[in-house]
């Protein structure tokens, strides 16, 4: 079983914003990743859904992330918001849950493949993953400017071996949107929240430091960052963090 600390850290005016220093709490948040792709023509439905759960994401209550894979772009239109890595860590998912393919959209709660996103079962889902204490701690510190975005993070777990741990820190961005001219979704304009556009990996626990250039594309004024800390062994999630209301400016 592979164990996960994660957090995330929201900044709607990320170019305006010098520093922010945040810390998690005592209860556990509920990790929310979409493996997606705008060459697929069953993700857009799950890309507004996840889009809806902004109110939860400023509560703290969810932490969502999207991650757009590449393996569907030969099928008529290229993701532009797609990656091989995006693609790489859903095949380390699928592998450690011994699946036998990957598929979009999946949805992995707390670290676990869940489809009953769609379903009424979802608000109960979140609330077990909020009833459980924390086991993990983490604290982030963000400064930023427009030619960069740096984050600072501390993570700890008690009783925790940190052989199998990674720290990975994301770069994410709100109010994306494509109009597509080919492919399954011909015609049809997307849109996207919570767009990993870079991430960057440490091991073990303790202190790192991750720095994020923008590229072509960012709006420094949605963008948000995201932290995890990850044991390769498991989909549990020990801890999760998102202040995007703390810092706000």
């Amino acid at each position: 079983m592979r164990l996960f600390l994660a957090a995330i850290l929201m900044l709607p005016s990320l170019a305006a914003a010098s520093e922010c220093t945040v810390r998690s709490g005592p209860r556990t948040a509920a990790v929310v990743e979409l493996y997606t792709s705008e060459g697929c023509s069953s993700c857009p439905p799950a890309d507004r859904w996840l889009s809806g759960l902004a109110a939860e994401a400023s509560s703290g209550r969810v932490v969502p992330l999207a991650f757009h894979v590449d393996y569907w772009d030969y099928i008529g239109w290229k993701d532009a918001f797609a990656s091989e890595r995006a693609t790489a860590r859903q095949r380390a998912i699928q592998k450690a849950a011994s699946a036998r393919y990957v598929y979009t959209p999946q949805v992995v709660l707390a670290g676990r493949d869940y489809t009953g996103w769609r379903s009424s079962a979802w608000a109960e889902a979140v609330e077990t993953v909020r009833r459980r204490p924390a086991r993990a701690s983490i604290e982030l510190t963000v400064r930023t400017d427009p030619a960069r975005i740096e984050v600072a993070s501390v993570a700890q777990a008690a009783g925790t071996g940190s052989d199998d741990l990674i720290v990975l820190v994301a770069a994410t961005q709100n109010g994306l949107a494509s109009r597509v001219t080919a492919g399954e979704n011909r015609g049809e304009r997307l849109a996207h929240d919570f767009v990993v556009r870079d991430f960057a990996v440490h091991r073990g626990l303790g202190s790192a430091t991750a720095t994020f250039r923008p590229a072509p594309g960012w709006n420094l004024a949605n963008m948000s960052v995201a932290a995890f800390v990850q044991n390769t062994r498991t989909g549990e999630i020990l801890q999760a963090l998102s202040t995007r209301a703390r810092c706000s400016s």
